[in-house]
């Protein structure tokens, strides 16, 4: 369910949105209880360094499970059957990532780099008035 960030007048108006946002958060966690956890969509870099970016990645899914959330992170899925060198296999890959943010309640963006792709997650989540989460490569909270 989205929460828009504006109100019926068409006015931006984030206090409403936040105080709605952690109604609807509450209102979970009443209705499934303290098992409740948000499906967050890991967003890192991949491209460059496979290794090390695999590596941090899976770091940071385990910092999302410690927080007690669901991470999803297809840069960690799909090169394991698709060819990330393949531009058509790649727009795919990144087709599929971009299927499966729309199914996520929150976007947690890691480290200091954005990438082209990265960037395009940003703006979809922001788009659709996704809660974005920014955290060091550290997995500590960025203030922006």
């Amino acid at each position: 369910m989205w929460i828009d960030k504006y109100n019926s007048e068409g006015y931006y108006d984030p206090t409403t949105y936040e105080a709605m946002r952690m109604v609807l958060r509450d209102e979970l966690k009443r209705r499934y209880g303290t098992g409740y956890r948000p499906l967050v969509f890991i967003c890192s870099p991949f491209a460059g360094d496979l290794e090390s970016n695999t590596e941090k990645t899976k770091r940071y899914c385990r910092f999302a499970v410690e927080q007690n959330a669901i991470p999803i992170a297809p840069h960690l899925l799909y090169p394991q059957f698709m060819d990330e060198h393949d531009p058509d296999s790649r727009k795919l890959g990144l087709f599929f990532g971009r299927v499966l943010l729309g199914k996520c309640q929150e976007l947690w963006v890691f480290g200091d780099t954005v990438s082209e792709g990265m960037s395009y997650e940003i703006r979809k989540a922001k788009k659709h008035n996704m809660l974005i989460r920014y955290f060091t490569e550290d997995c500590e909270v960025k203030t922006i």
